[in-house]
Parts: structure tokens; C-alpha cells; sequence
């Protein structure tokens, strides 16, 4: 397997980004090539620096970056020879096998809608985040910002996409899919919310428990919990708040340590035709490195074979 990485991407690329890398090569099988993508001349220097020889990784020379203030689009075609956009070409010729970045999220989904594509019978592809639960384990929340304002046969294909998730990545046997709303009651919500609840009881597709509320996200009532966009993305920044405020109160507490960022890495771009890994752009080496090997994860797992199947 050969996982594609652009070193470039993220706030404190490319030395955290090798970081990273060098941290993951040590929890990968040997059978796992790491495609680096980036400046060559850095990147060679930090392996010499560091005396780092592993026939595991191979350099594939760029020499521009799409930076995170740039039109995502426009910067995209213009820079034909950024890490993003050359690794977006060997990911579709197939010459790796998936690709992540910590850099331009917009950029990288360009590169997922216009060059890998979405898979056919998905509407829109969504991102999903791992929300702790009291128990140990996680529940996936979906979708996490890319879509805001969703429709509700968008919302009932999420509840599939993320479902295949949990299933094959977290190894949950039949997740329990819930929609996010104001009340349990069918009747509560806004539209959206009601038109989502009848497509999403009536989907056979998947195991529908009904709605549930704010404070059910942190319980161990739902595998998968689906909303749109716009919802998503506030509940997933008042996460990674809520665990920002309890650090500088110096509150030692596993469970509130699993809602760092850094022990995930990233988010796959779900329902486009290959796995395809967004981090973090204030991604730390223990963040690219957790990116990494979720990268691995979610390829091994054939989740995007599994959701072509699916639809």
C-alpha cells in the first residue's frame, strides 16, 4: 500500500509534517510505502539531519504550495506543481492508493470534486468527526462543515456514509443512527429536520433510533449522529473549545483528553471514488501522525469500495 502525504500542508509544514511522518513509519506495517510529496531538497536534508534511511519512504519533488489564504479553485489550477495538486494527479493515475493533507482544505476539495470525483448515486460527500463517549468508545458526527446547507435526501444518504463508518473503521457491528434535533418527538424541528426524520425511518438501510438532542451527543445513546453542515461544525469547534478551556484549567481527565484533535489527525472526504484525508491545519507531529495512520486505517478498511456497494 502507498499512502500519499504532502508535506507542505499545514501551519508548521513541512518540519512537523516529517515529524510526523517518521512518528507513523514506526506504527506501519512493512508493507507500507509512504509517498512524500513536497520539497525535496527539505526534505531530504531532514532525513539526512536525522539519519533517517527507510526504504518505506519514496520523495516526490513539487515546488510550489497553495497557501490557506488563496482562492482554493483558482490556486489550484494555477499551481500544477503544488504538493496538493501533483498528489491529486498519482492518487487518480493510481500510483498511490490514497492521499492527506493538513494544508488548504479547500484546495483538497477541489482536488476530491474535480479530480477523484464523487462516487456515482452519492449527492454530496460529507466529513465526519469522532465525538468520545463516557464508555470509551466514539460515535461519528456527520456532516462536520462541508455542507451547510444540506436538503433532506443529503441528510439520509450522510446517515448511510457515516453508518458504513462506524461499521468498518470503528468496527461497530449495526450502529445506531440518530438525527440530531430540538426534541425526541418525530413532530420536533425545524423542516429540514422533519423532512430528514420520515426519509431517515423509512431507510432500510440503515439502523434508525429517531432524534436526539444536544445533550445526547456526549452519552452513549447513538453510534452516528447526522446533521447538517452548518449545526455540525458548531458542534464539532465547541468540542475542540470545551476542550481548550478544560487544558488551561490544567483539569487532568482521561476522557476530556479524548477530545484533542491531535489523537485523530483528520477527517476522510466521504462518498468521493478514493480515500482522501483532510487534517487540521494547526496539526502538531502527533497529528500528522495520527492522520497518517487514519489514513491507513480507512484505506485497509476498503471503505470506499464498501460505499460504491452501498450506492
Amino acid at each position: 500500500m502507498k499512502l500519499g502525504i504532502d508535506i507542505m500542508g499545514g501551519d508548521y509544514a513541512p518540519l512537523v509534517s516529517l515529524q510526523g511522518t517518521v512518528m507513523a513509519l514506526e506504527q506501519l506495517p512493512n508493507d507500507v510505502t509512504v509517498v512524500l510529496f513536497g520539497d525535496a531538497q527539505k526534505i531530504q536534508s531532514y532525513l539526512n539531519e536525522n539519519h533517517i534511511s527507510d526504504s518505506r519512504i519514496e520523495i516526490v519533488p513539487t515546488s510550489e504550495v497553495i497557501e490557506m489564504h488563496e482562492s482554493p479553485a483558482q490556486a489550484f489550477v494555477q499551481k500544477q506543481n503544488s504538493s496538493i495538486f501533483v498528489g491529486f494527479q498519482y492518487l487518480k493515475a493510481e500510483k498511490i492508493n490514497c492521499f492527506a493533507s493538513a494544508g488548504s482544505t479547500g484546495a483538497m476539495m477541489v482536488g476530491a470534486m474535480q479530480v477523484i470525483k464523487v462516487i456515482e448515486g452519492i449527492i454530496r460527500p460529507c466529513i465526519a468527526s469522532f465525538i468520545p463517549k463516557p464508555d470509551g468508545n466514539f460515535s461519528i458526527i456527520a456532516d462536520v462543515g462541508l455542507n451547510p446547507d444540506a436538503k433532506p435526501d443529503v441528510l439520509n444518504q450522510y446517515a448511510i456514509i457515516a453508518s458504513k463508518y462506524a461499521q468498518f473503521v470503528l468496527g461497530v457491528e449495526k450502529p445506531k443512527v440518530a438525527l440530531l434535533n430540538i426534541g425526541e418527538e418525530p413532530e420536533k424541528g425545524n423542516l429540514l429536520a422533519k423532512a430528514t426524520y420520515e426519509l431517515m425511518k423509512e431507510n432500510e438501510s440503515i439502523n434508525f433510533i429517531g432524534n436526539v438532542e444536544g445533550f445526547d451527543i456526549l452519552k452513549n445513546k447513538a453510534d452516528v449522529i447526522i446533521t447538517d453542515g452548518f449545526v455540525g461544525n458548531i458542534v464539532l469547534k465547541m468540542a475542540e473549545g470545551f476542550y481548550s478551556a478544560m487544558k488551561k484549567r490544567d483539569i487532568n481527565d482521561e476522557y476530556i483528553h479524548k477530545f484533542n484533535f491531535e489523537n485523530y489527525g483528520g477527517t476522510p472526504v466521504l462518498g468521493v471514488n478514493k480515500p482522501i484525508i483532510i487534517g487540521h491545519g494547526a496539526s502538531t507531529a502527533k497529528a500528522i501522525m495520527n492522520m497518517i495512520l487514519l489514513t491507513y486505517k480507512v484505506t485497509k478498511a476498503e471503505l470506499v469500495q464498501k460505499l460504491k456497494e452501498a450506492f
